[in-house]
């Protein structure tokens, strides 16, 4: 495992932050888990929230368990793996599988046609996991909740086919205990996007056929570097990432072009936006888009020619990472364990949820451009869609970004015909034209800024703590979409539709509250919505 730097400035500064670490004797500390790294309001959470460190010993417990699970799965052909988890419980497991080349469904989203695919996808030979920490989160178990009465409409025991990992003495383990499910248990004293070599990264990922056990192996080669300062890449690149934003160059642009490892990004931009976005200070990952050599950015590479190269296999990266992000939050005087603006948009949705069994308020939109709503505040003399990004982009402060979050179906672009003559770079066009992350590099493309994209809710539980607890400078368009097949929760008193409605809207409100910009599209129709939303960005 190495770092390497591609700037000589970021190198020095690099290097100064090592030198200064090593002498308060950071490295040793954090080595051996001292909770009071991160100061006294910090010290009992870090106190129960640095397991992490250990996991490549301690994980090792749970592979004769994972083994027989994935093993009686094989036995009874079940060969079709979903996982029902949101934020470090999806994320991490989705890089391993990626990187593994095998399959993985992952669930993390309310949107119900992406659901409703899943559900119509092989059910008879369908394994669920269900996974969630603290055994309350509302997509999770709306998920479960929906995929037992389909197992049971279907004439098929739940008990069979659910696997459910969780902490101990959760709300969720007692129900499964109660249902009769597998239950796996996870560490306690690891966080949710710390958790990627605990039970919620390896259970869905041994299902579905990745080596779990090298995984761990490598994260073992590397952590005996993590004790001193001398030769330890966890500490250089902690140092990288906290020198560069006390000095400004607080946004992480995340390239992975070139490397074996699918996904990491993604990981990493959940990891560093959630761990430091606090007290109005954080590190902000731009995942998806190209550098702008801003004097604001910090360019991260793996496996690839950049300011900070990250060279070396996943389950090191895993571990890597994490240590840098703890060290960066050392050096921001910041908790990089807890997420206290998280709950605000929770709150809000369950609000929204309360106040009725219709549909949430939304009010009049300010403008119609064909299939797309506008809501929101906008200057007197926008009249449409391209006027709409034009003023955004306008607002955008000196070292701000622009954030696209977008509550719709993450995979319906790929669901949309191709020629069968097609060429790979035909349907990679095809798709593109139908997919609302497009509109990330059409806007960026309009801005020295960086402009992010997001797939509500799933963002809630990375960047969504950065949108309201990190520096007040993010301009925010949101996307939301007509449900045309709805999919009503069990025993609940909504469907998904409503529910994907609620949590857009109740993150609106949190960020409203900061006094931002923030303007919601609405597509009446989603897939002409889409098109339309592309043409006007075009035009900007």
């Amino acid at each position: 495992m190495s770092i390497t730097f591609g700037d000589e400035a970021v190198a020095a500064e690099a290097a100064a932050a090592v030198r200064k670490l090593a002498e308060e004797g950071v490295p040793e500390a954090l080595s051996r888990g001292d909770a009071s790294l991160w100061g006294g309001e910090a010290e009992s959470e870090a106190r129960v929230r640095l397991g992490w460190l250990d996991l490549a010993t301690t994980s090792r417990e749970l592979l004769p368990e994972i083994s027989k699970l994935v093993e009686r799965a094989r036995a009874e052909n079940l060969e079709h793996v979903v996982l029902a988890g949101m934020g470090g419980s999806s994320l991490a497991p989705e890089v391993i599988c990626a990187t593994s080349d095998v399959a993985l469904t992952v669930l993390d989203t309310t949107d119900p046609g992406q659901v409703r695919r899943a559900l119509a996808d092989r059910l008879d030979r369908t394994i669920l996991v269900v996974s969630s920490k603290s055994g309350s989160t509302v997509e999770t178990d709306s998920h479960r909740r929906i995929y037992e009465q389909a197992f049971r409409d279907a004439g098929i025991d739940p008990a069979d086919r659910i696997v459910v990992v969780t902490d101990p003495g959760s709300p969720l383990e007692q129900t499964a205990i109660e249902s009769g499910y597998t239950v796996i248990l996870a560490d306690p004293n690891v966080g949710g996007r710390y958790s990627a070599l605990t039970a919620f990264g390896l259970v869905p990922s041994a299902l579905a056929g990745a080596d779990i056990g090298r995984l761990l192996d490598q994260a073992a080669e590397v952590r005996p570097q993590l004790a001193g300062g001398e030769g330890n890449p966890g500490l250089e690149l902690g140092a990288a990432l906290g020198a560069a934003a006390l000095a400004g160059r607080d946004k992480l642009v995340l390239e992975d072009s070139l490397s074996a490892i699918n996904g990491l990004p993604d990981w990493i931009e959940q990891l560093v936006a959630e761990s430091t976005g606090k007290q109005g200070k954080g590190i902000l990952p731009v995942v998806g888009a190209d550098p702008n050599e801003a004097d604001d950015e910090l360019v991260a590479g793996i496996d690839t020619e950049a300011g900070v190269q990250v060279d070396g296999p996943l389950g090191a990266q895993f571990l890597i990472w994490e240590y840098a992000t703890a060290v960066a939050g050392r050096m921001l005087g910041i908790n990089p364990f807890d997420q206290p603006n998280v709950a605000e948009s929770k709150e809000n949705t369950a609000r929204i949820l309360g106040d009725g069994g219709g549909a949430p308020p939304t009010g009049a939109p300010a403008l119609v451009d064909g299939p797309v709503e506008v809501y929101g505040d906008l200057p007197a003399d926008v009249k449409d869609l391209p006027g709409v990004f034009t003023a955004l982009l306008e607002q955008i402060p000196d070292r701000g970004y622009l954030a696209i979050l977008a509550f719709l179906d993450r995979e319906a672009a790929f669901d949309v015909p191709v020629p069968q003559e097609a060429s790979f770079e035909e349907i990679t066009d095809i798709w593109a034209a139908h997919d609302p992350a497009t509109l990330q590099g059409l806007l960026a493309f309009r801005t020295d800024h960086p402009v992010t994209f997001g797939w509500g809710p799933r963002y809630l539980h990375s960047t969504g703590q950065y949108h309201k607890g990190g520096p007040q400078n993010g301009v925010f368009l949101e996307i939301t979409g007509a449900v045309e097949e709805d999919l009503q929760v069990p025993g609940r008193p909504y469907t998904l539709g409503r529910l994907q409605l609620a949590q857009a809207l109740g993150d609106l409100d949190a960020l409203r509250g900061r006094g931002r910009p923030v303007v919601r599209l609405h597509l009446t129709d989603r897939k002409a919505g889409v098109r339309h939303l592309l043409d006007a960005a075009r035009e900007v």
